[in-house]
């Protein structure tokens, strides 16, 4: 398969509404590090120590550790279709990293991110 074979808006297209749905995800969990567009960070539940119950402390840790892996997947993810996006700009979509051969376009219709084709998937 070729470049000329994959209908590359109907892929941006995709890729884009995922974006929107994985930012809006990242950002109902946590926030953009300033220092880091590509990073996100868990926002901690406030609290006051003084007056909140050990339970609810310890309630507040375990969700915000939760967060914090469910982020990082969030974030992975986001990262992967920004990736994809620009490699449809820069005309590399449907290249696998690996070995620069297409990827199928089966693949790419399961994950519009993908970065590999089926040979180097793992």
């Amino acid at each position: 398969m070729n470049r000329d074979d994959i209908d590359i808006d109907y892929f941006k297209e995709k890729l884009e509404e995922e974006l929107i749905e994985v930012e809006k995800e990242l950002n109902d969990l946590g926030r953009k590090n300033p220092d880091n567009e590509k990073d996100w960070e868990a926002e901690p539940t406030l609290q006051n120590e003084e007056t909140a119950d050990p339970n609810e402390i310890a309630d507040n840790i375990e969700e915000f550790e939760s967060n914090t892996a469910v982020l990082k997947e969030l974030e992975i993810r986001y990262n992967d279709i920004k990736d994809a996006l620009d490699k449809i700009d820069k005309g590399e979509y449907g290249k696998c990293e690996v070995c620069g051969g297409s990827i199928e376009e089966e693949r790419l219709i399961a994950n519009q991110a993908a970065r590999t084709c089926k040979e180097h998937m793992n």
